[in-house]
């Protein structure tokens, strides 16, 4: 089953990756590439990537980045951002769904459930009050933080260290990360709500990072082959991004395979009171805007 995911996305990604490659090379050729330095955008692309990969999420701060240093045109950075972090992504999927163990049905399910989600979900979730929604979910994620910090400070039972999840555990969490996957259609994170709730029901909290990252996977190349054919992206920034991305993964992911549980623990807490305060801020802009 495994073997089947990896080969669907690697066929994904090798089709993504051509059709990349040939527009960069002919925009070369024709002296139609952007003027931003490969370094620069580079080292951005080292940097959030590295994070990426412990679980903080790289389209933010990528973002900032890219605005602060005028690194890229703002009408091309929502293309620039997923053409540039695709193959990395990929990479990350492939690095945890094979060096952490995870129950295949688990997986493959939450997996599916995440996708189908983004897809079939992004009409109506696009009908829905963004601003309730981040109040929401900043709330959620916080309450979930606190429970953490007091299991890990043994006030409360700690989380569970099971591999997979069966019965109603399992339905919960697939019918949970459909709306997650359904949520990203509005710009909202899926990687701390993902870990929130795979801590939640018991699991590994290593576990959390291939089932985000796999089902992010599976949804970026499609999105990003269509910037890509519009040309609607920045070519320079986003092979300078996903060169120095790619490098800045293979590092990170193997500093987080060899974490202590304890302290993987810590981080997850981290990344989802950040997540949260992300999503008050963004809450906080809305009012304004709307006042």
């Amino acid at each position: 089953m495994l073997i089947a995911v990896l080969s669907a996305l690697g066929l994904l990604t090798l089709y993504f990756a051509i059709i990349f490659i040939k527009d960069y090379m002919l925009a070369s050729k024709e002296g139609r590439l952007e003027k931003p330095s490969f370094l620069a955008t580079g080292a951005v692309g080292f940097a959030t990537n590295f994070f990426d990969t412990l679980g903080i999420g790289s389209f933010a701060p990528t973002t900032a980045l890219l605005k602060q240093f005028k690194l890229t045109n703002d009408r091309t950075i929502p293309g620039t951002l997923n053409v540039s972090c695709t193959i990395p992504v990929v990479l990350e999927a492939f690095i945890f769904i094979t060096v952490i163990k995870v129950d295949p049905i688990t997986l493959v399910t939450m997996l599916a459930a995440a996708t189908v989600g983004a897809i079939l979900g992004a009409g109506y979730v696009a009908k829905l009050n963004v601003k309730k929604i981040e109040l929401a979910m900043g709330v959620a994620l916080l309450v979930v933080a606190f429970i953490m910090i007091a299991q890990q400070l043994k006030m409360f039972p700690a989380g569970g260290d099971a591999l997979g999840l069966t019965g109603g555990k399992l339905i919960f969490a697939v019918i949970a990360n459909f709306i997650l996957g359904a949520l990203m259609t509005l710009g909202i994170g899926l990687y701390a709500p993902c870990m929130a709730l795979v801590f939640s029901l018991g699991l590994s909290p290593a576990i959390a990072f291939p089932i985000m990252m796999g089902s992010c996977a599976f949804l970026m190349p499609a999105a990003s082959v269509k910037f890509v054919k519009e040309g609607a992206y920045d070519r320079k920034a986003s092979m300078a991004i996903t060169v120095f991305g790619v490098i800045a993964v293979l590092i990170a992911a193997y500093i987080v395979k060899s974490l202590p549980l304890d302290i993987l623990k810590w981080l997850v807490i981290v990344v989802i009171i950040y997540t949260s305060a992300m999503m008050f801020k963004s809450y906080s802009k809305r009012v304004k805007v709307k006042a």
